[in-house]
């Protein structure tokens, strides 16, 4: 999945936080609706996003937990 195609991250739309492109539907909240129980069914129809959508913000959320470095204190 082409995350690229389906999320925005642009400083005059909420702030710079990414979102689904062409929504103001942040993808913490997506990904945190999941986390929390949601399913992607009930993600798509409270948030008016598709499932396509929600796999990229999960795609999004991958590659920025992959490509983060952590230092143990």
């Amino acid at each position: 999945m082409e995350w690229r195609d389906r999320i925005n991250i642009d400083p005059e739309i909420q702030g710079g936080t990414p979102v689904i492109k062409g929504t103001r539907v942040a993808v913490q909240i997506v990904v945190g609706s999941l986390a929390g129980g949601m399913t992607v069914q009930e993600v798509c129809d409270e948030y008016g996003v598709t499932e396509d959508q929600v796999r990229a913000a999960l795609a999004y959320a991958a590659d920025t937990v992959a490509n983060e470095r952590v230092m143990a204190l």
